[in-house]
């Protein structure tokens, strides 16, 4: 909203000198101060007026030839509120306006510190009365008569029209006036706005557009970076998701302005009518407004021979920054990539690529920094050290990078790391495993398995290996233990607080049972005589009842307290439980140095095996022998 007034407030005045009072008959009452004020060499600020007659002319011009202008009577004013006549565009409309135009006497003016400015919107169409914080105004004989006359001058500085849109001016001196009279003094704590005129606001045309949804990129603030890695080569959408709007074009609907002027509503532009195909995979959905292209299914975007169609499957030579970027359609996407590029020269998963999607053939190598996210993965080739990928279901050929899943079988482990649900292992070669079962065809050197069920070791070849049973393997198992033990403490503090409460009440009642019983019935013994009981005895029945009422409330709170301390005290157990089941299986003999390790709950201790080079034991499990002592013991196969 802008502001045609600065403020009543009034700037100083450039001179001195004042000017002779001088009456014209004007249309444009802003132009005609500042002819006053340049003739005499004064600021426009240090000038006022007086409006003397305002006149109101109407004419239908049609354009064809002149029509003279007919003026309105002011009781004839309001006619002219009619939308009929103001929505014509051949209806004009002016006022001339008598002035009287002298220097301001600052002294004497009652509104010198009542801060007000007129400002409209856009269109002119509304004008609001604002009010700045801290300004003051005291109440005078006079004063509607008076704020209505500053009002009106500052809308003919600005060009708004008077008696004319403003039938609320009226209404909100009254409120104004009213409270200052009350108050006597009022002082404005924060700006305030309020509307004082309004017209015909116009309904903007509305053009037609094609939006691509698709293909719009979230914004990015100041300080974010542009991933230029980020190249949209495939661009994943869901079903029913919105792809394409055409807005169609549709006519305004003209208005007119406070200041008079007829606004023409403009012929909307038509220039982005949809000239391209649609295939069966993409929904049409037309409204008076606009048109919907959606998603039928999930999958990916493409445009081809001028059709768009959706598509699931996608062949490429190799993901990399120079060709594709980073591929972002998402897991759930139902998008399926093959990666051919074998070079074992080259990576067919460049460096930094990121490539999320619902099913992925890596043929060749992933690079370096690079990152894979699926459902289900494969790659040919082999991983980079600092690569790494997720999938439920997962295939590697040749691992040294990261791989976390549900499923995840590897042709050869090299120094790689994995973490999954069930992992098979054909070759390892140094390592660290970690997963509910474990199953290693092939176990050479410096292989770290950690399992919460079962670790089964085919051929064991090398040696320096590290076999770990833990049944806190996730970390959600971690957490559920720790909160476990946490709310079980916490339990045990209450239940035993409210044991002491118990005893400390029930001893209470047991001391002073018999003076209640007697005063049980002498307390009956009056009402039975019809003799008013002592206050005394009353209180004190009172007071025996409600002990015995809390003593029975703490009883239950006691037995609730004391079940669910015995519950999770179980839960805790069957947190190690679990550990008394899993067995760590090596079908061939033990070579050089190699370690068993059970991790036990409670107590929280390690149980440690070494067995001995060229043993033939095949299953081990930790038992707890009658002594309460915990080891790790050879089980008879079949066990």
């Amino acid at each position: 909203m802008g502001f045609f007034s600065s403020s009543s407030n009034d700037k100083k005045n450039s001179s001195s000198n004042k000017i002779r009072t001088t009456v014209v008959k004007t249309q444009n009452v802003a132009k005609e101060l500042l002819n006053i004020a340049e003739l005499n060499g004064v600021s426009v600020d240090s000038l006022d007026f007086n409006l003397l007659e305002v006149q109101t002319f109407t004419r239908m011009n049609d354009g064809k030839k002149e029509v003279d202008w007919e003026e309105m009577a002011n009781d004839e004013l309001y006619e002219i509120d009619d939308a009929s006549a103001l929505l014509n565009k051949k209806f004009e409309l002016k006022q001339v306006y008598e002035i009287e135009i002298f220097s301001k006497d600052k002294e004497n003016d009652n509104f010198k510190n009542f801060n007000i400015a007129i400002g409209a919107n856009a269109t002119k169409c509304k004008v609001y009365l604002s009010i700045k914080a801290g300004s003051t105004i005291e109440y005078f004989q006079d004063f509607e008569q008076e704020l209505t006359i500053l009002i009106n001058n500052k809308k003919l500085r600005a060009g708004i029209l008077i008696n004319i849109f403003d039938e609320m001016v009226s209404d909100v001196i009254s409120k104004l006036s009213s409270k200052v009279k009350v108050e006597q003094k009022l002082q404005f704590s924060k700006n305030e706005t309020i509307l004082i005129a309004q017209s015909i606001e116009p309904t903007p045309t509305i053009d037609d557009a094609l939006i691509l949804h698709y293909d719009q990129k979230e914004e990015l603030s100041e300080h974010d970076k542009v991933d230029y890695a980020q190249r949209g080569f495939i661009r994943g959408v869901i079903k029913d998701e919105l792809l394409i709007e055409y807005i169609k074009p549709k006519k305004g609907i003209s208005g007119r302005s406070t200041k008079g002027r007829f606004l023409e509503a403009k012929e909307p532009l038509e220039v982005n009518v949809p000239e391209f195909n649609i295939d069966d995979t993409i929904i049409i959905k037309d409204d008076k407004t606009s048109i919907k292209y959606l998603a039928k299914e999930n999958g990916y975007i493409t445009f081809d021979d001028n059709t768009y169609a959706i598509r699931t499957d996608v062949d490429v030579d190799a993901i990399s920054f120079k060709t594709t970027g980073s591929i972002n359609a998402g897991v759930d996407s139902e998008v399926s990539m093959n990666v051919k590029e074998m070079d074992a020269t080259k990576d067919a998963v460049g460096t930094g690529m990121t490539v999320e999607v619902t099913e992925i053939d890596i043929e060749g190598n992933t690079g370096p920094k690079s990152f894979v996210r699926a459902q289900k993965a494969s790659v040919g080739g082999q991983t980079h050290k600092d690569s790494e990928i997720r999938a439920d279901k997962l295939d590697i050929n040749i691992h040294k990078g990261k791989a976390y899943g549900k499923n995840i079988h590897v042709s050869r482990l090299e120094h790689g790391i994995i973490d999954g649900d069930v992992v098979e292992v054909s070759q390892a070669v140094g390592g660290d495993i970690r997963a509910k079962e474990v199953h290693i065809e092939i176990c050479g050197s410096y292989v770290k398995v950690t399992a919460s069920k079962l670790i089964d070791i085919k051929k064991l070849q090398g040696h320096e290996n590290v076999f770990t049973i833990d049944s806190l393997l996730k970390r959600s198992e971690q957490r559920g233990l720790q909160e476990n033990e946490k709310e079980i403490q916490e339990l045990e503090y209450a239940v035993r607080d409210i044991k002491k409460e118990i005893e400390k009440y029930t001893e209470m009642i047991e001391k002073n049972k018999q003076s209640f019983i007697e005063l049980k019935k002498r307390l009956l013994n009056y009402k039975k005589n019809g003799v008013k009981m002592p206050e005394s005895f009353v209180k004190k029945y009172q007071q025996f009842i409600k002990i015995e009422k809390h003593l029975e409330s703490i009883k239950k709170e006691y037995a609730v307290k004391n079940d669910k301390h015995i519950l999770l005290t179980t839960k805790t157990a069957s947190f190690q439980d679990s550990i008394f089941d899993a067995r760590i299986v090596n079908h061939d003999r033990w070579s050089g140095y190699n370690k068993l390790v059970f991790k036990l709950v409670d107590p929280p201790i390690e149980v440690i095996y070494e067995p001995p080079e060229g043993s033939s034991d095949k299953i081990f499990a930790i038992v707890e022998d009658a002594d309460g002592v915990y080891k790790i013991e050879a089980l008879k196969e079949g066990l």
